[in-house]
């Protein structure tokens, strides 16, 4: 079953889309792969709508390319993609008390980061009947975010001692700074504790549950830890680690023209705010339907970026509107209709990001659904 914002080999004319290039994917896809041991599993997270780039399409595209585990964050993004008929095992990071009937009935598998969430999964599971029920038991190795320290250990093993409503599929922690040389100490830390800590968990339960803490830079840089599962988010979205790693864009924002306008000194300002200056010599403007309810973020306004079109880069000018903003294009051959590149192969998610002065994730997890996602076979 496709997402309803989902065309595959979609219709060009479309006005504003998301490319998502099934090649470029599947080549970051293999990329991973072949760093891992054999015997090691390979969680995807398609977590926030897989970063921006369609939940249930991709977790079908990883499927098909054979990964072992999909992770969301929230039990609704899991219900979604069991709704949409995905079959391989989802954990769901951040399964919170609320949704225990869900994520039972549709087959998830919760992350338990502290003894509420435990206790309250348990009480649901008891009630129902169920036991030996599979969970993943989140450690907190340094992030300081979820998961259980070291001194609440003692607890977590006498209540699993008591109670044969589940199952520990996985013990997991997450790294914090694994992409950042300056921090490789602190990493080298976070594996150590985690080890040690698992390792008591399998000790009382009786059982070794599989391990796992890389994540996509973790993957790249620290092989040695690979231990039973790695979990591959942003690498397979096509940004890496490692600067001279060159992995595929997957996604290419695009859209057309909607306007061109020629422009002299005399017809004034451009936009909201009349920050758009035209030139002495006067200013052809194009006009796109995509704004900031469109993922483009308002700092990329007045000339702070520029985006490709007909082979240049043409920058923005003037204030960027909810819905539309509009390029500079003086000097390049264009008409209505034609297409403008946001965001792909150029100019890169993580140039846009630099110029806003944060990470390629939130550019590519602020487009929003009303653009339509297409697949490029």
């Amino acid at each position: 079953m496709i997402d309803k914002d989902f065309h595959i080999n979609g219709n060009e004319d479309d006005f504003s889309r998301l490319e998502i290039n099934l090649p470029g994917c599947l080549d970051n896809y293999r990329y991973f792969r072949s760093l891992l041991k054999p015997s090691v599993k390979l969680l995807i997270l398609v977590k926030a709508n897989a970063y921006g780039h369609g939940a249930v399409e991709f977790a079908s595209m990883m499927e098909s390319a054979g990964a072992d585990y999909l992770a969301v964050a929230y039990p609704v993004e899991g219900v979604e993609l069991r709704k949409a008929g995905i079959k391989v095992p989802i954990l769901v990071l951040t399964a919170g008390t609320d949704f225990f009937d869900e994520i039972i009935d549709y087959g998830l598998e919760p992350g338990i980061p502290n003894m509420y969430t435990l206790k309250a999964l348990c009480r649901v599971l008891e009630s129902r009947g169920i036991k030996r029920f599979p969970i993943h038991v989140k450690l907190d190795t340094g992030m300081h975010r979820l998961g259980f320290m070291t001194s609440e250990l003692d607890e977590l093993l006498a209540y699993l001692a008591s109670t044969d409503s589940v199952r520990v599929c996985s013990v997991y922690s997450h790294l914090a700074a694994s992409e950042d040389p300056d921090h490789d100490s602190f990493t080298e830390g976070q594996v150590k504790m985690f080890v040690a800590n698992a390792d008591r968990i399998s000790e009382a339960i009786g059982y070794r549950p599989m391990y796992h803490i890389l994540n996509s830079a973790g993957i790249e840089r620290f092989p040695q830890y690979q231990f039973d599962m790695v979990r591959l988010g942003i690498g397979i979205y096509g940004i890496s680690a490692i600067p001279s790693v060159k992995l595929a864009p997957v996604a290419s924002f695009k859209c057309k023209i909607l306007q061109i306008k020629h422009l002299s000194p005399e017809d004034g300002f451009i936009g909201y705010g009349c920050s758009g200056k035209i030139a002495p010599s006067g200013t052809v403007i194009a006009t796109i339907p995509v704004g900031y309810a469109d993922g483009i973020d308002r700092h990329l306004g007045n000339g702070h970026c520029s985006f490709m079109l007909n082979g240049h880069r043409v920058p923005t000018i003037g204030n960027i509107c909810m819905d539309m903003c509009m390029l500079d294009i003086t000097g390049v051959p264009a008409e209505a209709g034609d297409t403008v590149t946001i965001f792909g192969e150029e100019p890169t998610a993580s140039e846009l990001a630099a110029v806003l002065g944060t990470i390629p994730y939130e550019i590519f997890t602020s487009i929003p659904r009303r653009i339509e996602r297409i697949v490029i076979k």
